[in-house]
């Protein structure tokens, strides 16, 4: 392999790592709270469908808004180093 190929490696990887860091924190947030409230269900026999919807969905947009600067400023870091490096690919 050529530098070029392990030059578009290393961005294909830090992408996935980026998406990783990006989405962890909101599918988490939305996993722990739906066992919490499955569990809850299951200890009370509740079995209402909208009280396993509703905190999850809480949840879910609690996590992105708390990751949402923090995610922003690292999805802009990646995309100025993203279009530097286009220049040595022949892109621009």
């Amino acid at each position: 392999m050529d530098t070029l190929d392990l030059r578009i490696l290393d961005l294909a990887r830090e992408m996935m790592v980026t998406v990783i860091i990006l989405a962890g924190p909101i599918l988490v947030g939305g996993l722990i709270v739906g066992l919490i409230v499955s569990l809850f269900q299951a200890l009370t026999s509740i079995q209402e469908q909208t009280l396993s919807l509703v905190p999850k969905m809480f949840a879910v947009i609690g996590m992105t808004l708390m990751v949402l600067a923090p995610g922003l400023a690292l999805l802009g870091d990646y995309t100025v180093k993203l279009i530097q490096q286009m220049t040595t690919f022949g892109l621009s």
